[in-house]
């Protein structure tokens, strides 16, 4: 059970997509495959260096329809295969880190249920990130990993 403080400044994106586990999975922990989907719609990666698994990293920028640069760095600290990857989210490379993430994947048979989840480190911080609409951006990026699987 989540306590209240937490549960403010937690954001929890669900989307369940028509492709099994192991093409998702592969699609995250996949250096060639992640960069092509991640990010909202008409966002595209540029990468420095890549590292998918428990103790490596992403250091990239993600490029928006305008051409601004949003830099990042997601640390991993976690891969259960086919069940989940944890990493923390930071600004630009060694930069401050602003949340804790988790991606679980839940079998349904066929399909899977995508659950990321952001526990920002303040509630500031997380209303934020709220107010520039990052639920609704972290929805269409789930909906280009559906697309990316062939499932939309």
């Amino acid at each position: 059970m989540t306590d209240p403080e937490t549960a403010s400044r937690t954001m929890v994106l669900e989307r369940l997509i028509d492709a099994p586990v192991s093409i998702l999975w592969a699609a995250w922990t996949d250096p060639a495959s992640l960069t092509q989907w991640w990010g909202p719609d008409g966002f595209s990666c540029r990468t420095e260096r890549i590292d998918l698994r428990a103790g490596g990293e992403w250091v990239f920028d993600m490029i928006g329809p305008d051409g601004t640069i949003y830099p990042n760095h997601h640390r991993y600290t976690a891969m259960v295969p086919q069940k989940r990857i944890d990493y923390t989210l930071h600004w630009g490379e060694d930069g401050p880190k602003h949340a804790d993430a988790s991606v679980t994947f839940e079998d349904l048979g066929g399909g899977c249920r995508v659950t990321l989840t952001m526990v920002f480190l303040t509630r500031e911080e997380h209303d934020a990130a709220k107010g520039v609409g990052a639920y609704e951006l972290g929805l269409q990026t789930l909906g280009k990993l559906a697309r990316f699987a062939g499932a939309d």
